[in-house]
């Protein structure tokens, strides 16, 4: 299964019809076939990277968050626990899974007064045979045929079980707010499901603290460190001081990023220069691009403040600019701006050619103010 295309009405704040798009529409040179794009069947091109860019409070997060939820219906057939209210909440979810194109549409409801979990209600599956001869009109709305599901589900659960019949991880969300101790219990967590062994956990803590030789979880609550040579009983608590904070997050982001590359599952990081320098960003990019280690075909989504990092790209219809004005709304970089693909990006927002700079007025109305 891999996701294509969302269209969501009523979330959040966005505007009606908001939209996010995987499937590649610019020319495709070799480089980026290699490089920037996967080919997930014949002709049918998905990006192996998405940025989402803008100032604060633009919508960036929205947008991921959007993701998440779609993510964990493709993957949970279920939506809870969410920090947003469910209710009114119109889908639109295209999605490629052997060899079809398959539609799936849904109104989202409330199940309660606090919402804690989604009811799906109005849906509608329907799918079309994929066929490279058609890929310009892989969303046309009137090539799509009903899908007959037999059998009754309660109604916080999708339809689409009766499609993809087995719960399966798509997407790991990594929001930029930190788990605190509970980070190293699901270190060890994420190493048990994704099967990643030890060696492994040591060659991601050594990039960011190389006084760390060796870690291993004793119980729920403690562990046992190498540390500059000596070893230490400590509990998750004392060893989050231990630790520093970019530490222990990029310990857990790394051990995603591994389980993603060699599971097949996206990941989905917000605000990515929130956890470590740009060269580690930079790594997680490349490795990502690089067929060589993502060999089934994993997606690296993430929010950015780093508009240097978009340089690294080759392409621009994998990099959305997040606005809010009435409200959130996306535009493609590709369909939205006539850049030239020569020019630097960062160079480009430096310019404030996408309009996501700070407002220098504002900037200087509030020196004024902390001046009296």
């Amino acid at each position: 299964m891999k996701l294509l295309r969302l269209v969501a009405s009523n979330f959040k704040n966005c505007r009606d019809n908001f939209e996010i798009d995987f499937v590649a529409v610019s020319k495709k040179t070799a480089e980026d076939r290699e490089y920037e794009l996967q080919e997930i069947a014949e002709g049918l091109f998905t990006y192996s990277t998405l940025a989402f860019v803008g100032k604060n409070a633009s919508g960036k997060t929205t947008a991921v968050e959007l993701l998440d939820a779609c993510y964990s219906i493709l993957g949970n057939f279920r939506l809870e626990n969410r920090n947003y209210d469910f209710d009114n909440v119109s889908l639109l979810i295209d999605f490629y899974y052997e060899g079809y194109i398959y539609r799936y549409e849904t109104v989202l409801k409330n199940s309660d007064s606090i919402g804690t979990r989604a009811i799906f209600t109005e849906q509608r599956i329907r799918r079309k045979k994929y066929y490279k001869s058609k890929i310009k009109s892989i969303y046309v709305d009137s090539e799509f045929k009903d899908v007959k599901v037999k059998g009754e589900l309660p109604d916080d659960t999708s339809s689409l079980f009766f499609v993809l019949k087995k719960k399966e991880t798509h997407a790991v969300y990594f929001d930029s707010y930190g788990n605190g101790k509970d980070t190293y219990r699901l270190i060890f967590a994420a190493m048990k499901d994704y099967s990643i062994p030890a060696d492994i956990l040591i060659r991601i803590i050594t990039i960011f603290d190389e006084n760390v030789s060796d870690l291993q979880m004793l119980d729920e609550h403690n562990f046992s460190l190498n540390y500059s040579g000596s070893k230490y009983i400590v509990s998750d608590k004392e060893l989050l001081y231990k630790l520093s904070s970019g530490t222990t997050k990029g310990m857990l982001l790394y051990i995603l990023m591994v389980a993603s590359l060699q599971n097949g599952f996206d990941l989905i990081i917000d605000e990515v220069e929130n956890h470590f320098h740009k060269t580690l960003v930079e790594n997680m990019i490349t490795l990502y691009k690089d067929k060589k280690t993502n060999k089934k075909n994993s997606t690296l989504i993430f929010t950015t403040h780093y508009c240097e990092i978009l340089d690294l790209f080759n392409r621009q219809d994998n990099i959305y600019i997040a606005r809010a004005e009435d409200k959130v709304y996306l535009t493609n970089m590709y369909r939205g701006f006539n850049v030239r693909p020569e020019l630097l990006k960062s160079r480009q927002f430096y310019n404030n050619v996408f309009q996501t700079s700070v407002n220098y007025e504002d900037l200087m109305n509030l020196k004024k103010e902390l001046k009296k």
